[in-house]
């Protein structure tokens, strides 16, 4: 073999090293190439891959350092569940609580039953769609209208309407989660019914209020999941807490749903909101795994972002970005199947800008890779409202943005996201329960402009170096001003 043909097999094997997210064997693969080869147009291509593998190595490690202080809050801060009889029981008899710590402020788990329970999770998905994976979700409150503005759930006709047309898309649509909150013409297990005859793909309900015989439902179907939550702010929902112990009883695939807002009901960096998001959906699965061994779960941490008024911002910049991260977590350490958010806007009505600030949230999430993602087609109003008019605009542009995906270079290799390091987070999230807010917490006020800064880094990296011209990887910039997209 000729010495150049070497040196393509040699970048290959880079390109496949960081499409595993092996960045040392990567950078190391490179560095060889460059010693040894003169053949410029290949050399370029190496120098390309080569500027940005320093940056990938370090945002791995602090992805690294997320899933150790998720472990940590766990053990060394605890979780606020000592009212709830229910979940005490079940730990203190598995042996799970650390009764020997007294510095925890909460209470703590044992940092072995941590570990084991961990390693039962599945790290293959039952009906995985793949990555970059969009959908509906969020189980907005409200359907919008095109002819009426009157603000009311679906009925039982709409519902018929809404599912016949996603069932239509599904060359877009990988994950039908459920749209809208339906009205009393209809029930939730017959908008189960509806979603299971017009759509065989990926499927997602919440079962809360389902009977104990509609929740079976769900069990032994791969193409099926059942979206439930436990925890927030660090402490159970005493109404979600017999729902889900009866959805892990019953063996159903869990998504595990964590939606804290940064600077809200969370730490206000990047990384403090990550690691605390990642205990709280690992504290979910410690439960699940201790009823029911085995049992498949999905990771659906879904951080969330403030606009100035402190309501969350489905039009903010920073929210596909902490959800990409957020999904990186675990695509490169944890293996956790994982779903996260994005896609959406903060504005209310079917608008030009509304339709391009989902598509550009679609095509950052794309960019930066991740698993599953809810809410991106069809939502307003940062998750309040469902469109039909919008879905079917999404799904027309989700079309071209695959199409350019598809056809771009398969050698670009990975995405630095330069996610912002904070050697204090695991402390901040400490004082958040020390002080039981974070709005009062030091670490929340001085991390104001962490998301501010996170995203100028990237657009600065972004006009030096641009990834999908045909999309213009600043376009980031241009919605966060405001300004329209043709």
């Amino acid at each position: 073999m000729k010495m150049n043909q070497q040196a393509e097999v040699l970048f290959n094997t880079g390109i496949q090293f960081e499409n595993e997210y092996n960045f040392e064997k990567a950078k190391r693969t490179y560095a060889e190439i460059l010693q040894h080869i003169k053949d410029e147009p290949l050399l370029e291509k190496v120098r390309w891959r080569m500027e940005d593998m320093d940056g990938l190595i370090a945002e791995k490690t602090i992805y690294q350092r997320i899933e150790e202080n998720g472990k940590r809050v766990l053990t060394d801060i605890g979780m606020n569940i000592a009212e709830n009889q229910t979940l005490m029981d079940i730990l203190m008899e598995a042996d799970a609580i650390d009764f020997d710590n007294e510095t925890a402020i909460f209470i703590p788990l044992k940092r072995d039953y941590i570990d084991s329970c961990l390693e039962q999770v599945p790290r293959q998905m039952p009906g995985d769609p793949g990555l970059n994976t969009f959908g509906t979700g969020a189980t907005p409150p409200f359907l919008k209208r095109a002819t009426d503005d009157e603000l009311r759930a679906a009925s039982h006709d709409e519902y018929e309407r809404i599912t016949q047309i996603v069932g239509e898309q599904q060359d877009v649509v990988s994950i039908f989660s459920l749209p809208v909150a339906n009205d009393k013409s209809i029930s939730l297990f017959e908008v189960a019914q509806l979603m299971e005859k017009r759509f065989p793909g990926l499927k997602m309900t919440a079962t809360n209020r389902m009977s104990d015989d509609e929740v079976t439902f769900l069990k032994g179907k791969d193409h099926w999941v059942d979206g439930t939550s436990l925890i927030t702010s660090l402490a159970p929902m005493g109404t979600m807490v017999e729902p889900f112990l009866r959805s892990a009883r019953t063996g159903n695939n869990l998504l595990l749903l964590d939606l804290t807002i940064a600077g809200m009901s969370g730490g206000g960096s990047p990384e403090s909101l990550l690691t605390q998001i990642h205990a709280q959906v690992m504290f979910m699965m410690v439960m699940a795994q201790t009823v029911n061994p085995g049992v498949s779960c999905i990771h659906g941490g879904i951080p969330g972002v403030t606009e100035m008024g402190g309501d969350l911002s489905y039009s903010s910049p920073h929210q596909p970005l902490i959800n990409a991260a957020m999904a990186r977590v675990n695509t490169w350490i944890t293996g956790f199947p994982s779903a996260q958010s994005g896609g959406s806007t903060s504005l209310t009505d079917v608008t030009l800008q509304a339709v391009s600030e989902s598509e550009l949230s679609r095509n950052s999430l794309r960019k930066y890779g991740v698993h599953i993602v809810r809410h991106a087609l069809g939502a307003l109003g940062s998750l309040n409202f469902f469109s039909l008019e919008k879905f079917l605009e999404d799904c027309e542009r989700e079309r071209r943005s695959k199409q350019i995906f598809t056809e771009s270079p398969k050698d670009r290799g990975v995405i630095p996201m330069y996610f912002p390091a904070d050697d204090q987070a695991l402390a901040g999230i400490r004082e958040i329960a020390e002080k039981g807010n974070p709005k009062s917490a030091d670490h929340t006020l001085k991390n104001v402009d962490s998301f501010r800064l996170w995203e100028s880094t990237i657009n600065a990296a972004a006009k030096k170096k641009l990834y999908y011209p045909q999309l213009n990887d600043t376009v980031i910039e241009i919605v966060g001003r405001g300004e329209m997209i043709p």
